[in-house]
């Protein structure tokens, strides 16, 4: 069995190998090269992601066996659905719908889910599937695909102000947050599959259930990659 320190090395060389931080589409972002038309593409189709992801921590929240525990990851909910006694305009779903209305899109059009290719539907549905289906242990292990995302954040806030200086700096600020966010999410996570997986078959499931969730990333952005032409575009 592997140690603490040998299986969070094997998760990282993972996530270098697998994370979506590696995929084409991401690199021509980073790099300038996407079009406006592509850019508005890929925030309306990972906003049907980003709609979700209080979705399947709630149904990991299910699973969780101590008080202690759900207050903690409730947490998760919160900072996507906004504090339990506002409005919701403190959350990340408000951002992103900013960060759409950022780039000319209509919040309407975002909400309505129209245009959501049919590849991102179903990256989504499975990810929320197994999060419901999966084990605790293969479901936290799935979000630390957060311990890559700080980085990438950082490397997005920073492409985007350098290259497309037509997107309004507010909508910025989904990804300004998430680094914090993700850091402690990812922190947090690490520890509970530390926790919980303590047989050699535990730990190939943690492994396992965090490929899988990189390839779903991947998958994701293969879909917007290959979209036909005509996909939703600003008025």
């Amino acid at each position: 069995m592997a140690t603490q320190a040998e299986l969070e090395e094997r998760l990282r060389t993972l996530g270098e190998e697998r994370y979506h931080h590696r995929h084409p589409f991401n690199l021509r972002m980073h790099e300038g090269a996407l079009t406006r038309e592509e850019l508005r593409r890929w925030v309306l189709n990972r906003f049907h992601y980003q709609r979700h992801i209080p979705v399947k921590d709630a149904l990991i929240l299910a699973k969780l066996g101590t008080r202690e525990l759900r207050r903690s990851w409730i947490r998760r909910v919160h900072d996507h659905d906004g504090s339990p006694d506002g409005d919701g305009t403190d959350g990340g779903i408000e951002r992103w719908l900013r960060l759409g209305e950022a780039v000319g899109l209509d919040r309407e059009l975002l909400l309505s889910g129209e245009g959501v290719l049919p590849g991102v539907r179903l990256a989504v549905d499975g990810y929320v599937n197994f999060c419901r289906n999966a084990s605790t242990l293969e479901a936290v292990a799935s979000s630390l695909t957060e311990l890559f995302a700080p980085d990438l954040m950082a490397t997005r806030i920073a492409a985007w102000e350098r290259h497309y200086p037509w997107v309004e700096r507010e909508g910025l600020r989904y990804f300004q947050v998430r680094v914090g966010q993700g850091r402690r999410d990812s922190e947090e996570a690490l520890r509970l599959v530390h926790a919980w997986a303590r047989t050699p078959g535990g730990q190939e499931r943690a492994l396992a259930a965090f490929a899988f969730k990189c390839d779903l990333l991947w998958a994701l952005l293969d879909a917007v990659e290959h979209a036909p032409k005509e996909s939703p575009d600003a008025p």
